[in-house]
C-alpha cells in the first residue's frame, strides 16, 4: 500500500509539471495565448488557441471528426497561404511562390505578425483572431431551383464555413496588394496590413468588403 501511494504521488507530480510546461508554452516563442478571449460565441469551439511553440500539426488530426477545429488558427492561416482558394469559380494562384516548403509561409506568419505587434502595440494572435470575427460573414447564398429556374437564397453559414471563408479573403486580400501595389510590397507587409484594417473594420481590407457584399446579396435574397 505503502508503495502504491508513492508511485501514485510520483504520477500526480509528473502531471502537474506537466501541465505547468505547458501553461508556459509561447507561440513562436513569443506570445501567450491562453489569456485570448474569442468574443464571437459562436465561433469559439472552432477557434483553437492552444499554446504551441511551432503551430504546426503534422496532419495529426486529419482522421478525426471536425479535425480543422484541432489545428492552431495560426496554422490554419499559414496553409491558406500556400493556396488561397477559389475566387468566384476559378481558382486563384495554385503556382509560382504560392507554392514551396512549409517553412516559407512560417517565417511570412512570423514576420507578419512582429509587423503587428510593432504597428498595433497589441498582442498580435489577439489581433488576428479579432480580424477573423470581422471577416467571417454570418450570412451566406445557395441556389435553389423550381421549375427549371433558379433563385438565389439566403442561408445562415456554419461557424466552420464562416472561418474558412476570412481565412481565404484575408490570404486573398494580401497577395492581392502585393501584386496590386507601386513598390511591389511583400507579402508579409500586406497580410499584416490586411489583419490590421479587417479589425478595424477598415474598407481597405479587401475581406471586410467581401463580407459586406456577401451579407448584403444574401439580404436581399430573403
Amino acid at each position: 500500500m505503502a508503495e502504491d501511494k508513492k508511485v501514485t504521488k510520483k504520477i500526480v507530480k509528473k502531471e502537474n509539471q506537466f501541465e505547468q510546461n505547458i501553461s508556459k508554452l509561447l507561440t513562436f516563442g513569443k506570445w501567450e495565448t491562453k489569456a485570448i478571449q474569442i468574443q464571437d460565441l459562436g465561433l469559439k469551439r472552432y477557434i483553437n488557441l492552444d499554446p504551441i511553440h511551432v503551430p504546426s500539426t503534422s496532419g495529426r488530426f486529419t482522421e478525426k471528426q471536425f479535425w480543422k477545429s484541432k489545428k492552431p488558427i495560426l496554422e490554419r492561416l499559414m496553409i491558406r497561404l500556400f493556396v488561397t482558394g477559389h475566387s468566384g469559380k476559378k481558382h486563384k494562384r495554385t503556382s509560382g511562390r504560392f507554392s514551396g516548403k512549409k517553412a516559407n509561409t512560417y517565417n511570412i506568419m512570423l514576420n507578419a505578425l512582429n509587423i503587428i505587434e510593432k504597428k498595433t502595440k497589441q498582442n498580435p494572435v489577439e489581433v488576428v483572431v479579432r480580424a477573423i470575427e470581422a471577416a467571417s460573414p454570418r450570412e451566406g447564398i445557395t441556389t435553389i431551383e423550381y421549375g427549371g429556374v433558379r433563385y438565389p437564397k439566403a442561408v445562415d453559414l456554419s461557424p466552420q464555413r464562416r472561418i474558412d471563408l476570412a481565412l481565404r479573403w484575408l490570404t486573398q486580400g494580401a497577395y492581392q496588394k502585393t501584386a496590386g501595389s507601386k513598390g511591389r510590397k511583400k507579402i508579409h507587409e500586406t497580410l499584416a496590413d490586411q489583419i490590421i484594417a479587417t479589425m478595424n473594420f477598415d474598407q481597405t481590407s479587401i475581406a471586410f468588403q467581401k463580407k459586406f457584399d456577401l451579407e448584403r446579396q444574401a439580404k436581399s435574397a430573403r
